[in-house]
């Protein structure tokens, strides 16, 4: 009896898993791949880039990478756009939590006919997981991440989740 019971614990922890999505599985799910991914370790070696947080205000407000730029999830304000990055051929990367919800901003910027944007693969949540450092809303330094939620936040593997 307490063989059957520990092959079907077994199981089931077998299951449990192997049912945990990669970050390379949900994007490999989730998105199109119209836009190019940058690694976090190519984006931290240039300063050139123009950083633009895809995501939602609350989340900025949480946390950002230093010098980025809200943008916003739906609406991306291009005319905004223009100001932040007159040269169309500018080093531009989109990030959001993991890398779904930038792909959409980008592919716009792509389509307004910027040649050099990235989607920072892995998001803030890789940023963080890598050790780099982000900011809050005052310009501090934190280690709080807003997760967006219990889905999403099990990809974010070092740093305060907040939900």
């Amino acid at each position: 009896m307490k063989i059957k019971y520990f092959i079907v614990l077994l199981l089931f922890s077998f299951i449990h898993v192997h049912s945990q999505e990669t970050i390379d599985e949900a994007l490999q799910k989730y998105n199109t791949h119209e836009v190019p991914y940058l690694k976090v370790g190519e984006a931290i070696d240039n300063k050139d880039y123009l950083f633009l947080d895809a995501r939602r205000q609350k989340e900025y407000d949480v946390s950002h990478i230093e010098n980025a730029t809200f943008v916003g999830t739906s609406k991306l304000n291009l005319e905004e756009m223009s100001s932040l990055a007159p040269d169309k051929n500018a080093p531009i990367i989109v990030y959001c939590s993991i890398g779904v919800r930038s792909e959409k901003s980008a592919k716009k910027l792509l389509e307004q006919g910027y040649t050099n944007v990235y989607n920072l693969y892995g998001g803030i949540f890789e940023w963080v997981n890598q050790g780099h450092p982000i900011v809050d809303h005052l310009g501090n330094e934190t280690h709080k991440v807003h997760a967006f939620s219990k889905h999403w936040g099990k990809f974010l593997t070092k740093g305060e989740k907040v939900y």
